[in-house]
């Protein structure tokens, strides 16, 4: 129980801290529901909090939860294409629009950036594009958030210590950030128009692996010398930044 006297801002924020800190990935132990949290509810008494704000916290909060969960799941369970089917998901629990460009589409493209950090995988790479368009916005143009979807680095062939590649699982973070951001932005209805894009893809060493002092054709044409494998975030980044320019944001 949540009594406060303090301000709303306080209030929200002491209850949020709460529930991000109950916060558990259970998902592969064993006996889960022995090691689960037993905060069941909150209930909250103050004059300044209102059911409104409880309910917008409460999406927020699934978000982050969502975004938290896209975190902690191994390569095995959650590699590019994967990713793109649970941003799916997602997208229709909260009536956002979700588009998937697939390996052909991404060569058609020529994005060279994502393609060329994806030569070292066996799994094909995403770019996932999720949209929320009120019907009158307060913006005249989108705004834009581009999140990295790396989903395992190894460093390519400028390949990572083993102690350094023990938590690259996370390396997707960015896009998992924007996956809950838009969900959190759709779901509360909020009066924006915003677009989220994902390119995704892992960066492994293989025999057919981009290579230091290989140049790339990036999407908008623009040429890059690789001197280092493991820099494939701005690589990906670089070809969705270019991509946003269609939206003229």
């Amino acid at each position: 129980m949540v009594y406060s006297s303090e301000t709303k801002d306080l209030t929200l924020a002491f209850i949020e801290g709460m529930l991000l800190g109950d916060y558990q990935f259970l998902k592969y132990v064993k006996e889960a529901d022995e090691k689960e949290n037993s905060m069941e509810e909150i209930s909250v008494w103050s004059k300044d909090v209102s059911e409104e704000d409880i309910e917008i916290l409460s999406i927020i909060t699934e978000a982050v939860y969502n975004a938290r969960d896209f975190v902690n799941e191994p390569l095995s369970s959650l590699n590019a294409v994967k990713f793109a089917e649970e941003i799916k998901k997602l997208g229709a629990a909260c009536h956002a629009k979700v588009e998937v460009f697939n390996k052909k589409k991404i060569e058609s493209l020529r994005m060279g950036g994502l393609l060329a950090v994806n030569k070292g995988s066996i799994d094909p790479p995403t770019f996932t594009i999720i949209e929320w368009k009120p019907k009158k916005p307060v913006n005249k143009k989108p705004y834009i958030f581009v999140g990295k979807g790396v989903m395992y680095d190894t460093g390519g062939l400028s390949l990572k210590p083993s102690n350094f590649m023990d938590t690259m699982k996370c390396d997707m973070s960015g896009g998992a950030a924007v996956a809950g951001a838009l969900y959190a932005i759709a779901k509360a209805g909020l009066p924006v128009h915003v677009i989220g894009m994902i390119p995704a893809t892992d960066n492994r060493p293989d025999g057919n692996a981009y290579v230091p002092g290989d140049i790339i054709t990036m999407l908008d044409g623009s040429t890059v010398e690789v001197l280092n494998t493991d820099a494939e975030g701005r690589m990906i980044l670089a070809d969705a930044l270019a991509y946003a320019k269609n939206y003229d944001p």
